[in-house]
């Protein structure tokens, strides 16, 4: 990449689609951690394809056969192979929709390929095929207690089932979640994990406050000249409000990886660094994503530095192309 470019603008004029994988489980929080990626390059860029809508079954088909969701045999996932194929390669393709009020699927629509793609949903690099396609992967990981809450609130109130419904589900899935879903955690580029919050419930609730783990494997390739670090001054600062941060490496997933959580609260000031380096790096200024917050949670905090691992894959990529068409 040349370096006076905007990144925005390199992606725009490239051929290349960049496809983003997040899988996890229904209502894990999957599309909070590319919020930044969505805010950094726009929906002129950016599109989501939600893999809820390659479902085979409605709901009172798999109700009667006993099936759940997160079964392979409930998705069409040779389909959904087969268009991110298209897509990658710039076709269009008829995809088809899910319709959660219903609980059954809707006609097909024309879907174009935006250059950055983020897929969401169960089993997104579930088959080695699809792992060869996405570019990126990430796996998202809330705990038990957690996971029933958010799941619980999203389904009730946005998709209109009953409570009772969706506990029962969530007891029947348990081992299908198990079984074909967390897997794919062990193929992920990172790892989330989200549990309650050290400093309780209320802080919780009120301001969106959890305890937040990224791993990650190191990086095979980074961009250089970036300096992604704390505001350091701004930590060791007299603070109002909790905050507590720590990293180690560990074996988990089947791996060596770096593990860096985060709780609480921290001011905006802390991040401000970090939002400036990746500023630097791309071109796109001013880029300033939590501005309008006088403090960050550990959410938002993830978020920030899961982007950059995005972004310098994208440029990695963008880097690769142009050293083949240059020999």
């Amino acid at each position: 990449m040349r370096n006076n470019r905007n990144f925005r603008d390199v992606i725009s004029d490239s051929p290349c689609i960049f496809l983003i994988g997040v899988a996890g489980d229904s209502g894990s929080g999957k599309t909070t951690f590319t919020g930044s990626i969505r805010k950094i390059f726009g929906e002129e860029l950016v599109s989501t394809i939600t893999l809820d809508d390659y479902h085979t079954l409605g709901r009172k088909e798999r109700k009667k056969e006993n099936i759940t969701p997160l079964s392979p045999e409930a998705n069409d996932i040779r389909l959904l192979e087969e268009h991110l194929a298209l897509l990658k390669s710039g076709n269009c393709i008829k995809k088809p929709v899910y319709n959660h009020k219903t609980g059954e699927s809707d006609p097909p629509v024309k879907f174009s390929p935006s250059k950055i793609i983020i897929l969401e949903g169960l089993h997104t690099f579930s088959t080695p095929r699809l792992r060869e396609l996405i570019d990126f992967t990430l796996f998202v990981n809330p705990d038990l207690k957690v996971k029933y809450d958010w799941k619980i609130r999203r389904d009730v109130i946005e998709r209109g089932y009953s409570k009772e419904d969706v506990l029962a589900e969530l007891n029947a899935r348990s081992t299908d979640y198990t079984k074909y879903v967390e897997p794919q955690a062990s193929f992920a580029n990172a790892v989330i994990e989200i549990s309650n919050s050290f400093y309780g419930k209320k802080i919780q609730n009120a301001r969106n406050v959890y305890n937040v783990t990224l791993y990650q494997e190191k990086l095979d390739r980074t961009v250089k000249n970036i300096s992604l670090k704390f505001n350091i001054f701004a930590i060791n600062s007299m603070a109002d409000r909790n905050f507590c941060f720590g990293f180690r490496q560990t074996k988990k997933y089947g791996r060596n990886l770096g593990s860096l959580f985060l709780d609480g609260e921290f001011q905006y000031d802390v991040v401000r660094s970090l939002e400036k380096g990746i500023s630097d790096q791309i071109k796109i200024s001013p880029l300033s994503l939590f501005s309008e917050k006088s403090y960050v949670n550990a959410s938002d905090m993830v978020q920030l530095l899961l982007s950059w691992r995005i972004i310098n894959k994208r440029i990695s990529v963008e880097s690769e192309r142009e050293s083949l068409n240059s020999c």
